[in-house]
């Protein structure tokens, strides 16, 4: 019994180690992508230039929902987002060489509703 009760949890990270990492449990589930941390500030703006080229980001702007904390990671997180969102959802949506962050814990605060 105390076998079985390994084979799963081997399982699972054999599977999240052959499809590069990115292993969502659960169908469906909702996800976000978000800068990490530890990305620059160089990187970070880069990824809002990118993401705002290629998707609405009006939400950022001055007076919108999601401009305060006025700073780039914030901007950074909700510009990825809104382009993972647009893009489908796929893991390589939040890549941003390296600099993003699939999470299953909605990022929302105050009236800033990450999509």
């Amino acid at each position: 019994m105390a076998t079985k009760a390994l084979l799963l949890p081997l399982f699972l990270l054999l599977l999240s180690i052959s499809s590069g990492g990115i292993f969502v449990m659960v169908e469906g589930q909702k996800t976000w992508c978000v800068a990490k941390p530890s990305s620059d500030q160089a990187t970070l703006l880069a990824n809002v230039n990118y993401a705002c080229s290629q998707a609405d980001c009006r939400i950022l702007q001055r007076g919108c929902a999601c401009f305060f904390p006025d700073n780039l990671i914030n901007h950074a997180s909700i510009a990825m987002n809104i382009y993972y969102q647009a893009k489908g959802r796929n893991h390589w949506n939040c890549d941003f060489k390296g600099s993003g962050l699939i999470v299953m814990t909605d990022p929302s605060y105050a009236n800033c509703i990450y999509a």
